[in-house]
């Protein structure tokens, strides 16, 4: 990525500046993302990136509070700041309202379709997105995520209910604290989403009719350690239109979205399994690595 000064007096189309510090692991990950971007979209953004122990005068200008956050012009217009970690703020957990919010975040980047990968919370907005949205998304990858309440083990329920501010202190030691007290801009707001959390899972929900109504090639992730109960994961799948027959010895019969489930993965480590990343790139990609028995017949 470039430097400030250049792009922005040269930007004639989308801009895209990351604020961030040396010392931000979260900032690195966004470089990298971000570099991808430019390439794939050269020919109309162009990515920038400002170090804000540098150039705490062009922070302080900008407006920008949090670190890291990407802020993005248009024709030398500034016309969306992307925080990278907010506040926790007023508004309560909401999957629909969240699948709007970034139906919006497409709209300011000008991305017309997307591909989109979510990871359990994240799986139910990426879901709630198609749903909503359902022309802003291509394929769609939902990861250790149920379509209905009763999808998890029953004595998950009663655990899921008691969440609260009044188990901060019993979290202490838990990874979910720690990895939040180092990334918050306010670690002392953790009971507070600990209640919103649990006011989110205490809530009865059921998407099956949603479910059979998805128009984007879906992919359904899960460990087979994972929370939800395999039955769930099956008729989930099913609900998708695959899994009710056999797909044929020239493939003629399977079904447009697939199911996978990782071996000795859990939920709690799904995001770190290296499992992951090689199960739902080529149905990102749009390719399969598998031949029909016709195909390997005439090798």
């Amino acid at each position: 990525m470039t430097g400030i000064s250049n792009d922005v007096a040269d930007a004639s189309n989308i801009l895209v500046l990351l604020v961030t510090r040396r010392t931000s692991g979260v900032g690195r990950r966004m470089e990298s993302v971000l570099a991808r971007l430019q390439v794939r979209e050269r020919d109309r953004v162009r990515v920038a990136r400002v170090d804000a122990d540098d150039r705490p005068d062009l922070v302080q200008r900008l407006g920008v509070q949090e670190i890291p956050s990407i802020v993005m012009f248009e024709d030398r217009k500034r016309f969306a700041c992307l925080r990278g970690r907010t506040t926790l703020g007023d508004r309560k957990i909401s999957l629909v309202d969240m699948g709007d919010d970034l139906a919006v975040v497409l709209d300011k980047l000008g991305f017309r379709q997307v591909d989109v990968l979510g990871y359990s919370l994240g799986a139910g907005v990426a879901f709630r997105l198609a749903v909503q949205h359902p022309d802003k998304v291509r394929r769609l990858v939902l990861t250790s995520a149920g379509f209905s309440r009763d999808g998890f083990y029953p004595e998950m329920l009663p655990m899921q209910g008691q969440v609260g501010a009044a188990m901060a202190d019993m979290m202490k030691d838990t990874p979910m604290y720690k990895s939040y007290i180092q990334v918050a801009p306010h670690p002392e707001d953790f009971p507070k989403l600990l209640d919103r959390l649990g006011d989110y899972m205490r809530k009865s929900y059921n998407w099956a009719d949603e479910v059979k109504k998805l128009q984007a090639q879906t992919l359904l992730v899960f460990g087979d350690g994972d929370m939800f109960r395999p039955e769930h994961m099956v008729q989930f799948y099913q609900l998708l239109g695959g899994g009710l027959r056999d797909a044929g010895w020239r493939r003629e019969h399977r079904s447009k979205n697939q199911l996978a489930i990782l071996p000795d993965v859990t939920h709690y480590d799904m995001f770190l399994a290296p499992k992951l990343v090689p199960t739902v790139q080529p149905f990102l990609d749009g390719k399969t690595h598998t031949a029909t028995w016709a195909d390997q017949v005439k090798k």
